[in-house]
């Protein structure tokens, strides 16, 4: 799939052999945006708005911190917010299925998982994302319901779309699968509230009309010690700066860059996008320290390796779109009922 993915974003001339199946695919995609999107939570009778947050493009783009970073303004509103998830590469015993702080990622998924650790959000999971609504709702007093992914599931109703894009990369060659890497055409971008775009330029492959466009910068925060859960300055106690760096996301060399620019030298490692971390990597660190991923380290937080660390981002939007968003939201104030808005007990 990563030799796939590569093709896909160097414009590859023999991708053109799947033009027909890209063809199909697209107008199929057209169709279903037709003839299923539903705009409005309250007219599916669900009686809290519904916050998509997704992507065009297969893989990742950066959209668990966008979530994360909507939970802590959201929180800071007053809002109780809540995550539904279709929890990709999870095993649980059943459907819907609650993530907690000690849930595995293996049961759970690595990105609910990780939204969890970070925020102690209420979070459900589910193929069928309505039915994770249903759940969530019946358990928590939540007043927004973010949609980790779901752009594409028109099953769930929605209120705001944010699609994520990743400035680096943008579209690829534009095209739809398999020809591509789209899940839908390139004008579903104009029909959602905001574009995101992760990281500094302009997308490549974007499309001239577009909603509010906003910028997303992913900035280190700290280093955290995968064998005590410490903190640290992102130099500090680490000797020297050749590291081994572990990326298994669906652009392992954003991940890389950001090493360099913190002044490291990496020995790249990277793995497919949710690809479980091998220990003969983690086992890396007798020679060098390892930095990996947040989403990496969830995967193998419980070995408590030693000289293995997570590199700790925090999404920054811009004080203009959080002002934007909450005024969006503003026909649905945040309930009165229950006084803590911070995190939950997991």
């Amino acid at each position: 799939m990563m030799a796939l993915s590569d093709d896909w974003y160097a414009r590859r001339r023999w991708l053109l052999a799947l033009r027909p199946l890209s063809c199909l695919f697209t107008a199929v995609a057209r169709s279903r945006f037709k003839r299923l999107r539903v705009l409005g939570s309250a007219a599916a009778g669900v009686p809290v708005p519904v916050i998509i947050v997704g992507n065009i493009t297969v893989g990742g783009t950066g959209k668990t911190p966008m979530v994360i970073a909507l939970i802590e303004l959201l929180r800071r509103a007053g809002y109780r917010p809540g995550v539904v998830s279709r929890g990709y590469g999870a095993c649980p015993s059943r459907y819907p299925f609650h993530v907690t702080a000690s849930t595995s990622p293996s049961e759970g998924g690595d990105e609910p998982c990780l939204i969890v650790q970070r925020t102690g959000a209420a979070l459900v999971i589910d193929p069928d994302r309505m039915s994770a609504v249903r759940s969530l709702l019946s358990e928590h007093d939540c007043d927004v319901i973010i949609s980790d992914d779901g752009l594409q599931h028109y099953a769930l109703p929605r209120d705001l779309e944010i699609a994520v894009v990743d400035a680096a990369r943008g579209l690829g060659n534009g095209r739809c699968l398999p020809e591509g890497p789209l899940r839908e055409p390139p004008e579903r971008l104009q029909f959602v509230d905001w574009v995101v775009c992760n990281g500094d330029g302009d997308p490549p492959g974007l499309p001239l009309s577009l909603p509010a466009r906003v910028s997303m910068q992913l900035k280190p925060v700290g280093l955290v010690s995968l064998e005590d859960g410490r903190q640290v300055s992102c130099r500090a106690e680490l000797p020297g700066c050749r590291v081994h760096a572990l990326a298994g996301i669906g652009n392992p060399s954003r991940f890389f860059d950001t090493l360099r620019q913190l002044g490291f030298d990496p020995i790249e490692h990277p793995l497919a996008d949710h690809a479980d971390v091998p220990e003969a990597l983690l086992a890396l660190a007798d020679e060098y320290p390892v930095i990996m991923t947040e989403k990496d380290a969830v995967k193998c937080r419980h070995l408590g390796p030693r000289g293995c660390w997570a590199l700790r981002v925090d999404a920054d939007l811009g004080a203009a779109f959080d002002t934007q968003l909450l005024q969006r939201l503003a026909p649905w104030p945040p309930h009165q009922t229950g006084q803590n808005n911070g995190p939950e007990t997991a």
